[in-house]
């Protein structure tokens, strides 16, 4: 069951596609839409990727940060992002530590879900029915 609106969104520490130490606490008073999924390079992962991609540059007109998520390792992420031109930051899970503490894990896998995290720390909005191919449009209204 995915955490709920209102909840402070546990913080993690992780690295990035670039090998980069990443925290959620690195993005205090923005909004963050955290996306998790299973696996790079899917058919459904790699549709979900491009819509945010082809939607980039209205999130970050209204200044929210995409974080993709999956237990892939960074050379794996380094490659997806490469391979389709991914304007955002993918970060690891490789142990599945952010996976089981958002409640998303598949059993070695993320399953897919977003949570819109407010400036504050808190989930805001919680996505457990993704449209892989128009997740990023969807979400669209509901970050301010």
């Amino acid at each position: 069951m995915a955490l709920t609106v209102g909840t402070k969104a546990p913080s993690f520490s992780t690295k990035d596609d670039e090998g980069k130490t990443v925290s959620l606490s690195d993005f205090a008073g923005k909004t963050v839409v955290l996306y998790f999924y299973p696996k790079d390079d899917t058919p459904g992962c790699t549709k979900e990727a491009q819509n945010f991609r082809d939607n980039h540059t209205q999130y970050q007109d209204k200044d929210v940060v995409v974080l993709g998520v999956s237990q892939d390792d960074e050379a794996s992420h380094k490659q997806f992002k490469q391979k389709y031109g991914l304007p955002f930051t993918l970060l690891t899970d490789v142990d599945g530590a952010i996976t089981k503490a958002y409640d998303v894990d598949g059993g070695g896998y993320a399953k897919r879900a977003t949570y819109i995290i407010d400036g504050d720390g808190k989930i805001s909005h919680v996505d457990t029915n993704v449209q892989a191919s128009s997740h990023a449009e969807d979400l669209l209204s509901t970050v301010s």
